[in-house]
């Protein structure tokens, strides 16, 4: 098995079970009164009853105990087995020492800038710059609300992290808006498509 996070979602549900046995719609619900469907993603109403019956499977969770009810189907009530908890240690170690193979879509669209005009490329970077505003403004009330109720530091680094990256990236965004506008960083985007054919097949080092 691999010491890498299968998801994030699942080494959550894994630290959620490593508290005390629970059902699939109580995780739900502390994922969301914790704001931790800020970094996992719980939109989709099956997203945590699919994770665990793949950690079932997998023999990291097993079934504590059904509870009855006269309303509606009994609920699974999970437990964290021995091998997912030593699963959850494993991935907490890796996740936390080596950054994951990740393929975020704004290194995506920059891979492939070329093809767009700078002029309209500074104009979308403008408006990204005015959505991260926004996202640094609430991330940064976050933290000084959850910083007023004296919680410890440890259940607020998340927000600090996300504080740190999004102002690392407005300020990346605004120094190449200003390149652009500058003409310090322009391109021609029907001669780069004519001269691609230049780098195909290059060897790499």
């Amino acid at each position: 098995m691999t010491d890498r996070p299968r998801s994030p979602l699942a080494m959550v549900l894994l630290a959620l079970l490593a508290e005390e046995p629970m059902h699939a719609y109580r995780m739900q619900r502390l994922i969301k009164s914790r704001q931790k469907d800020a970094v996992v993603n719980v939109a989709r109403s099956n997203s945590v009853y699919q994770a665990l019956e793949r950690l079932e499977r997998d023999g990291l969770v097993a079934v504590h105990e059904k509870v009855a009810s006269d309303v509606a189907p009994a609920r699974i009530v999970y437990a964290l087995t021995a091998a997912g908890r030593d699963a959850l240690r494993r991935w907490v170690d890796a996740a936390l020492a080596t950054p994951a193979r990740e393929f975020p879509e704004f290194r995506a669209v920059l891979a492939v800038l070329a093809l767009t005009s700078p002029e309209v490329v500074a104009d979308r970077l403008d408006e990204r710059a005015a959505a991260l505003e926004s996202v640094l403004e609430r991330a940064a009330a976050e933290a000084d609300l959850t910083a007023s109720w004296g919680l410890p530091r440890v259940l607020m680094l998340e927000h600090e992290h996300l504080v740190a990256v999004t102002r690392a990236e407005l300020d990346w965004v605004r120094q190449v808006v200003t390149d652009l506008r500058s003409g310090d960083l322009t391109w021609d985007p029907a001669r780069m498509v004519e001269d691609r054919p230049l780098f195909e097949g290059a060897d790499r080092d």
